[in-house]
């Protein structure tokens, strides 16, 4: 079988990408091969093609573009029992894995769950990397509760938004960093107070139990004014002075997201409840999806969204 798929020969920027033909492997005992309909874009992704993470992703070329993806099941691996050809899901792949803006993606079976029959392909799409990143930060790293206060810094990122609904979800206020020009949005998703990126910490000194630095900014002087007492910061926008730092004594801690079907699953029924609403800020086809994922990087538009690339 011959689809096409964005992908890449060597490490670099945007310019690297190119759309080709490409044939999927066969899948292993514990994957699946998913038609994908719908893909979307992460700051994540382009971390990997600029060769950021080779350590992780190693030097094997063609490589694939892109981790989250939404689809149908086209074939199973000996081992997969949980799913079926014919099932809709969504997902993501391991960054050395990567490939999702393609017409099919294989990938094991673990990040993988089904589809709720409320999302679109496209609003599928949009949930894997954002809302487990939120969510493992929130739930599982914060343990937050009812009544405690959090601080995220940029609050209208993929991340950050997911973030505000699930600590609102569990009874927490919100408060926020965001651009000017945002904030009556961030106004109506339940965030207050709502300062500037440039803010003033000591105007919310000792308020917060957690602080969620999704920009990777937020000095560490600001965070230590931000939090109680007993308050946690936690970052993931990983660099090597950053796990110095996590490594070391204290409330910080650098979160990186780790694949979980039982967390995954959770996230895919909250944007099915509509607990979680991920926005799409632009869809494209396939085969228009490198220059708008150029902009993207780049230009840093369109804003208040995800960007899909849908293969139908």
């Amino acid at each position: 079988m011959t689809v096409q798929r964005i992908q890449y020969r060597r490490y670099g920027g945007p310019e690297v990408l190119r759309l080709d033909d490409f044939e999927p492997r066969r899948p292993g005992p514990h994957e699946v091969l998913v038609r994908v309909h719908a893909a979307s874009a992460n700051p994540m992704d382009w971390k990997i093609r600029s060769g950021v993470m080779e350590m992780v992703t190693g030097r094997d070329f063609p490589r694939g573009f892109g981790t989250d993806f939404a689809g149908v099941v086209e074939a199973v691996g000996a081992d997969v029992a949980r799913l079926r050809v014919g099932d809709e899901v969504l997902g993501g792949t391991s960054p050395e894995g990567a490939g999702s803006f393609s017409e099919a993606v294989v990938v094991e079976e673990s990040g993988v769950v089904h589809k709720p029959a409320s999302l679109s392909f496209e609003e599928a799409a949009a949930v894997p990397t954002a809302g487990i990143t939120a969510y493992q930060a929130i739930v599982r790293e914060a343990q937050l509760n009812e009544g405690q206060a959090v601080f995220v810094h940029g609050c209208l990122g993929g991340v950050g938004r997911a973030a505000v609904q699930f600590a609102l979800s569990r009874g927490a206020s919100v408060a926020g960093s965001c651009r000017p020009t945002a904030i009556k949005e961030a106004r109506a998703l339940g965030i207050h107070p709502i300062v500037g990126f440039d803010f003033d910490p000591g105007s919310l000194a000792g308020r917060f139990d957690l602080i969620l630095d999704t920009a990777g900014t937020l000095p560490m002087t600001a965070t230590g004014m931000l939090a109680k007492r007993t308050g946690q910061l936690i970052d993931i926008n990983p660099s090597p002075a950053k796990f110095a730092r996590s490594a070391m004594p204290g409330p910080y801690r650098l979160m990186i997201a780790q694949p979980s079907t039982v967390d995954l699953d959770a996230i895919a029924q909250a944007a099915g409840s509509g607990t979680l609403h991920v926005p799409i800020a632009r869809t494209v086809p396939l085969a228009e999806a490198i220059p708008a994922l150029t902009e993207l990087e780049l230009h840093h538009f369109p804003r208040g969204g995800k960007l899909v690339a849908v293969t139908e």
